[in-house]
């Protein structure tokens, strides 16, 4: 049997005076700290990773992105299909990778696997890395002797994953990005224009327009009291993310979110493409139903489609059909319970269940064409309803100054010299 190499974190000083810190393996530190001098680095420290260690890694505690777990997936299951065993598969993966923190992980999780421990073991490691559907399925992979498949699939899980994101991300950038764009054009307005024109009627005898009235309160409320505006906000915030915290809170919030006519559709369409693909993943690595169905309520989001997906588990433990347990929630749309329900009569369920988590995500990709369809335009007619008040604004204060201009003013009338007017007994 290979004997054990150890892994020593390190931090040193490179040429320059930085700090560099990773994960080297060596029989001594005294050998690591050798190491380190002939790459032209100065050791500070040099630690063994032992397990109490390895879970304080700074760049390993951290976790990786959902772009580089997907990448690390795909490349171990390369190495893993061309039948490297698990340990030599995580050393080529730790010397090729340039990231420090994606290096030292796989250096850890050889080290791991060197001791005796499987991959999925090593795994529980780091579960700010790798989520519990990670962990299950390589256990149930290596169980099953499919590890390569398991991992391949999982990459796809990562990616997908990734790229609802994204889509959830862009989908909501413009609208947010304009709405953002015209508040501090219509603040700037209101605090730094509008004050400049206001001083041109101060001392008008006549009343103003009603829309004139209401710009120039407008304007001095923000000018007197944006501050307490703003504490008022930064306020409301902390006690909407204070609330929040409170699972009964949050409850009713999403119960509120799946009652509304877009914003449900979107809501329920990822939840739902999320906890089928998970179940997909978990079935076709030959989880038991009710485990995967544990795992795949941890990953999603909503709160009353969470809860749907634990009491449907229960039910399914007292004998009941998976579809028929889902349907009784009455959380999850039709389609995706008929493809459930004909994949438990066919024997197919990982298929079908991945067939209805591509149709959730045809139907979140509408819902999201639809959304940006709809906030775009409806951003833009607050703009143009903000800049049609301007506009009325501004002819109105341009009609009272031309009839300020056109009337003589009280003081002229008064000042006015009436000159007599010729008689037939009047010298001319």
């Amino acid at each position: 049997m290979e004997s054990v190499v150890p892994a020593f974190a390190y931090q040193a000083l490179d040429s320059s005076g930085s700090t560099q810190r990773g994960v080297l393996q060596g029989d001594t530190a005294r050998a690591v700290r050798s190491i380190l001098r002939e790459r032209g680095l100065h050791p500070l420290a040099v630690d063994e990773v032992g397990e109490q260690a390895r879970g304080g890694l700074p760049f390993v505690r951290r976790g990786l992105s959902a772009t580089q777990l997907a990448l690390l997936t795909r490349q171990l299951a390369t190495l893993v299909r061309a039948d490297l065993p698990i340990d030599e598969a995580l050393a080529a993966l730790s010397e090729e990778d340039d990231n420090e923190r994606q290096r030292g992980l796989t250096v850890a999780l050889r080290s791991r696997v060197m001791e005796g421990a499987s991959l999925a073991q090593a795994m529980q490691d780091f579960p700010d890395t790798f989520p519990e559907i990670f962990r299950a399925s390589v256990a149930a992979g290596e169980q099953s002797g499919h590890l390569a498949n398991v991992l391949e699939r999982l990459a796809e899980y990562a990616e997908a994953r990734d790229a609802l994101k994204q889509k959830l991300l862009a989908a909501l950038t413009y609208p947010l990005v304009l709405s953002v764009v015209a508040l501090a054009v219509v603040a700037g307005l209101l605090t730094w224009v509008v004050p400049q024109i206001i001083g041109v009627f101060e001392n008008m005898q006549r009343s103003l327009p009603l829309v004139t009235r209401v710009l120039m309160s407008l304007s001095d409320f923000l000018r007197s009291w944006a501050w307490l505006l703003l504490v008022i906000l930064v306020l409301i915030a902390f006690a909407v993310r204070f609330a929040m915290q409170r699972e009964s809170v949050r409850y009713r919030w999403h119960q509120f979110l799946l009652r509304l006519p877009l914003i449900g559709r979107l809501t329920r369409a990822a939840n739902t493409a999320r906890a089928a693909r998970t179940l997909a993943l978990l079935a076709g690595a030959a989880v038991p139903l009710l485990d995967a169905l544990a795992i795949a309520a941890q990953v999603v989001p909503n709160l009353p489609m969470r809860e749907s997906l634990r009491r449907a588990a229960f039910k399914v433990r007292e004998g009941s059909g998976f579809a028929r347990a889902l349907a009784e929630s009455k959380q999850f749309p039709p389609i995706a319970l008929r493809l459930i329900a004909s994949g438990e009569r066919s024997g197919e369920l990982p298929r079908m269940l991945e067939e209805a988590a591509a149709q959730q995500q045809r139907e979140l990709d509408r819902a999201l064409g639809l959304l940006s369809a709809t906030l775009g335009p409806a951003v833009i007619l607050l703009v143009g309803a903000m800049v049609l008040f301007s506009v009325l604004t501004s002819s109105s204060l341009a009609a009272a100054l031309a009839c300020r201009k056109s009337k003589p003013s009280r003081r002229t009338k008064r000042n006015t010299k009436k000159l007599p007017v010729p008689g037939p007994n009047r010298p001319s």
